[in-house]
């Protein structure tokens, strides 16, 4: 499971504090935001429909360590890499970095659940075909 998805971003003005460095927070949205992209990237999303059901990867653990600030107008480099798929979880972390100087590292364990038509979350064994894209 070496395969690595990249991503870049700005840290918009909007995203920092009164001191000009990216607010915590928002390391949790980038995230978010490389994983729907990744997800994208396999042809699928973080929530997929069928008519009848959805399946979707709720997360059930996130942490991020921050090494040095990121600062308005820096142009980081996210890489994500999926480090264990279990039978219904799928573990992954994301470094960021300026100019191949670490910034911080996230990581997220989010579980393959059922939504029904009534909202109701299920954890269920990753379907095959996801499987193999993920392992792929």
């Amino acid at each position: 499971m070496s395969r690595e998805f990249r991503y870049q971003r700005r840290v918009t003005f909007a995203e920092t504090d009164m001191a000009g460095v990216m607010h915590f927070s928002n390391y949790y949205r980038w995230l978010e935001e490389i994983e729907h992209a990744w997800w994208r990237s396999l042809g699928m999303s973080v929530c997929t429909h069928d008519g009848l059901q959805s399946v979707s990867w709720p997360r059930v653990k996130t942490t991020c360590e921050y090494i040095r600030p990121a600062r308005f107008e820096d142009v980081l480099d996210l890489s994500l890499r999926v480090t264990r798929v279990g039978g219904k979880s799928l573990e992954y972390e994301v470094d960021f970095a300026r100019a191949a100087e670490p910034i911080a590292r996230g990581t997220t364990v989010a579980v393959c659940c059922q939504i029904d038509r009534g909202g109701i979350f299920r954890s269920i064994e990753i379907p095959a075909d996801i499987r193999a894209k993920l392992t792929g």
